[in-house]
Parts: C-alpha cells; sequence; structure tokens
C-alpha cells in the first residue's frame, strides 16, 4: 500500500488514534525565552535521522525493524521540498537508515541490517542507489554514525558502533541481537593481547540451565586465552573511518568508542562524536559511567596520513578514562567488569565533555548563525534513559529526554529544549511534549533547528518496548 502522509491543523494533533501517543502540543514543550517551538511532521515509525539539502529540502528516515524490540515496520527515506507535502524518496532493503548527508545532488545514508554496516548513496534525481562501502563489522547492539562530510577536506565521515553490549557478546542482546547474529561479534582497529578474562552465561539459545563462556571479540560462546592475539582490521568497529566521496580510500582514524552514533565538524574544524556509557548489568556490569563527547583529532590530519588510529577506550575503560574494574565504577548490581586487554594502546582522551550516566545521548549538531544564536554552541541530543532496564538507580530514571545546548570550549552546558513536566511526555499522562530527541540539524538559512523525536520507546526492568507511528519532527525558531 502506498504510504500517505496529510498536512493536518495542530488541532488535530491533540486527538490522535494513536493509542500510545494521544497528543501532540507544543503547550508541553519548554524552550528559553524568546525561542519558539512547534510540530512540522508527526506519526513517524521509529525515525532516526533528518538533513537538510542545499535548497531546504528536508529528508527524514524512518529506522525499520532493525531498530531494537520494535515490530517490523518498513524502513522509508521521505523528501519534504519547501511549501509541499513529504513524500516517499526510498524504501530501504539493506537495513535501517540512521544517518543521512546531502552533497552535490546526491543522498548519502549509513545503514544497520544484517551483520554488516553500509553505507549507500542515492541520486537526487534519477533515485538511482549504489553501495559506496560495506562489510563493516555489525550486527549488534549499537549504531552507525555519519555520513557527514569534512568542510575542510570534503572528505566523508562515518563510524559504527560495538557489537557487544559490555565488551564481550552476551545474552543481554539475545532478544535483538544473539537470536538473530549468533556469529556477530566485535573486531578491534589495532592489534590486541588478551588477559584470558572470558564471562560465563546463561546460554539462550539451549534449555536452562547450559552455561557458555565467551571472550572479548569472539562470538558467543567463544573462549579466550591469556595472551591470544586477536589482530587489528581496517574494517573493524566501535570506530570512526573517513573515505573520499565514492567510497575509496577508507581510512581508519579512531577505535574504541562504544558508540559514535552523533558525530558533526565545528565551528574549529575539530570533528566531534557522541558517545554511550556501559550499563549496569549482567555478567560485565559497569556502574556510574558518564556519557560524554570525544574529539577525534586524527580528523585533522591530511587524508592518508594517519599513522595511527586513536583509541577512546573500549571495551576497558570508562570516559572518565578510569578502567571500567575501578572502585568509582563498581556496579550496585550484576557481575563486576575485569580486564580484557594486556597491553591497551594508549588513551586519546580526556573526553571534551562528560554527562551524567544514561542521559543516551543521540545526534548533535553546532549552530552557525548569529540569527539563531549561540553560535559555535554544540546542540546535543539526549534520547533518554532506559533504567530501570540498564541500572537501577533512582537518580537514572529522568536523565535525558531533551536537547543540551552545550559550550564546549568553557565547558558549560544547560537545557535548551526539554519537557515542562520531566522525562517523556508517556511519563506524564495527558501531555503532548517530547518523547526522545534523536537527530537535530539547522536549516540551511541556519534560522531554525529542527529535532527529531524517536517517539514513544518505554523500558522496564527486562525489556524495552519501541512503538510505530509516534515520531515527531518539531521546529524551534528565534522570534
Amino acid at each position: 500500500m502506498q504510504p500517505q502522509m496529510t498536512r493536518v491543523s495542530m488541532d488535530a494533533l491533540k486527538d490522535l488514534p494513536t493509542p500510545v501517543r494521544r497528543r501532540v502540543d507544543a503547550a508541553d514543550v519548554w524552550v528559553p525565552e524568546g525561542y519558539e517551538v512547534e510540530p512540522v511532521v508527526a506519526g513517524l515509525s521509529f525515525p532516526c535521522a533528518l538533513c537538510f539539502d542545499e535548497d531546504g529540502t528536508l529528508f527524514f528516515a524512518e529506522g525499520g525493524s532493525t531498530w531494537p524490540t520494535r515490530p517490523y515496520m518498513t524502513p522509508r527515506i521521505w523528501r519534504m521540498a519547501p511549501g509541499r507535502a513529504p513524500e516517499v524518496f526510498a524504501v530501504e532493503d539493506l537495513g535501517g537508515p540512521r544517518g543521512m548527508a546531502v552533497r552535490g545532488g546526491y543522498l548519502y545514508v549509513s545503514l544497520k541490517g544484517g551483520y554488516n554496516m553500509r553505507v549507500t548513496r542515492h541520486d537526487l534525481r534519477t533515485r538511482e542507489r549504489i553501495v559506496l562501502v560495506d562489510g563493516i563489522p555489525s550486527g549488534g547492539w549499537h549504531e552507525p554514525g555519519g555520513p557527514i562530510f569534512g568542510p575542510h577536506d570534503g572528505m566523508m565521515y562515518f563510524g559504527q558502533g560495538s557489537v557487544g553490549l559490555q565488551g564481550v557478546v552476551v545474552p543481554e542482546g539475545f532478544t535483538v541481537d544473539l537470536a538473530k547474529h549468533p556469529h556477530a561479534h566485535d573486531v578491534p582497529g589495532q592489534d590486541v593481547t588478551l588477559t584470558g578474562n572470558t564471562v560465563w552465561a546463561r546460554d539462550p539459545r539451549l534449555p536452562f540451565p547450559y552455561y557458555a563462556e565467551t571472550g572479548p571479540f569472539q562470538p558467543f560462546g567463544t573462549p579466550v586465552t591469556r595472551g591470544q592475539v586477536v589482530k587489528g582490521e581496517l574494517k573493524c568497529n566501535s570506530a570512526v573511518w573517513r573515505s573520499r566521496p565514492d567510497g575509496s580510500e577508507l581510512e581508519l582514524l579512531a577505535w574504541g568508542i562504544r558508540n559514535p552514533f552523533g558525530l558533526a565538524f565545528g565551528e574549529d574544524g575539530h570533528l566531534y562524536a557522541t558517545d554511550n556509557d556501559f550499563e549496569e548489568k549482567g555478567e560485565r556490569s559497569i556502574g556510574e559511567d558518564p556519557d560524554r563527547i570525544w574529539r577525534i583529532k586524527n580528523a585533522r590530519v591530511p587524508p592518508g596520513e594517519v599513522k595511527e588510529p586513536e583509541w577512546f577506550g573500549y571495551p576497558d575503560l570508562c570516559g572518565d578514562g578510569l578502567p571500567v574494574w575501578h572502585d568509582l565504577h563498581r556496579p550496585i548490581r550484576g557481575k563486576a567488569a575485569e580486564p580484557f586487554l594486556e597491553n591497551p594502546p594508549p588513551w586519546a582522551g580526556p573526553a571534551v565533555f562528560l554527562f551524567p550516566p544514561h542521559t543516551a545521548l543521540g545526534k548533535l549538531t553546532f549552530s552557525r548563525s548569529d540569527a539563531f544564536g549561540f553560535r559555535g554552541h554544540a546542540f546535543v541530543c539526549q534520547f533518554g534513559t532506559y533504567a530501570p532496564l540498564n541500572t537501577n538507580r533512582e537518580a537514572a530514571l529522568g536523565r535525558g529526554f531533551q536537547v543540551v545546548r552545550c559550550d564546549i570550549a568553557a565547558g558549560a552546558g544547560e537545557p535548551f529544549l526539554r519537557n515542562r513536566a520531566p522525562g517523556p511526555a508517556s511519563g506524564t499522562p495527558g501531555s503532548g511534549g517530547i518523547e526522545r530527541p534523536v537527530d537535530c540539524a539547522f536549516s540551511p538559512d541556519g534560522k531554525s533547528l529542527y529535532v527529531l523525536d524517536f517517539g514513544n520507546n518505554t523500558a522496564n526492568r527486562s525489556y524495552v518496548v519501541a512503538y510505530a507511528h509516534t515520531g515527531v519532527i518539531w521546529r524551534v525558531t528565534r522570534r
């Protein structure tokens, strides 16, 4: 059936047919004095990415069934030209779109699906799609980042998060990962020697009470030994690369970034990557790991001249640079972590910005406009916690669910868009506010900030559930 999207009045958004999101109402959303917010598009299913063409055409993507524990929905890319209704530009069959950028008449898309992450290119005129980059190991929890283009070199930058949730493939991911991709595992970006530590976990593939032993950088159920060397590969994961726009001359810039979902260049010319904390649960449990933003220094090195990729800590360091087995990161539930790497590379930190654990950073963008204000500041989506699933600390229950404005140079940040009542709209009966900000982008004239709201995605102690047709695009404009 051909999908439909229809312009409606604001009043119509206050009585929606979606039971888990009955209202969309900007009156329930707070932005600073001098700014106003309004919904632009509603009814999206698991949206993950948005971007603009130079002429103001807005592209936004629905992630499809590759987002954890969601029902099957079709991954779609929408196009909405100024003054026109949205249209389906493409239906993806390779995976779920996670990031997009427009350049030179083409739409570049990162895709999560199967055992590999891909970057594709769509001709905006003919809609022809070709695969530019393939074979990046994926199939686990974390996401592709980018693509974006370097303002200084025109190169394409993109990332891919880890397969394992905690540095090793364990059954926490069974419902979404292990069952679908039993052979998936992390791959290092440099040669590493292992300590021989492993994790014992219930084997969900067999009747209880069978257990399996698994080591880092191995498929589930594969142990390792002390002194075992795992070879680093160009196509690893928990990593950030760059290439020419056609995908050639692939170059590894960094690895050890657990989930580089958000990539953006600042006005200072540096490449920044958001990253998410370890979780406090299960067989390798890690407490109070902060969310963070990294600066990828190798992005300033001329293309083709990176001598050694930077390492940012995964799977053995937290965002503050402390080992995952440090007393400050000892969990209050689950089995404490042990070291995996006998010879870790030099740490490329510290992070340029730390956030409280479990704010769950999404993507980020930088203001480049005096008309909007806060020029040079980063606007960072905080998707919002999965507590009590990923930690049982009460303080984490309300973290995230907002867009934060960060002055990275000054080390200061504050909320820029959030609900008037704390937490997601679904946490306040009758609220029509935001649920989970996942991506944001400025319009080409720099006057408006568009925020992509993933929609209703609730968590309990055992699992998370995402609901279709609850995603929204919000627009923030300075009066």
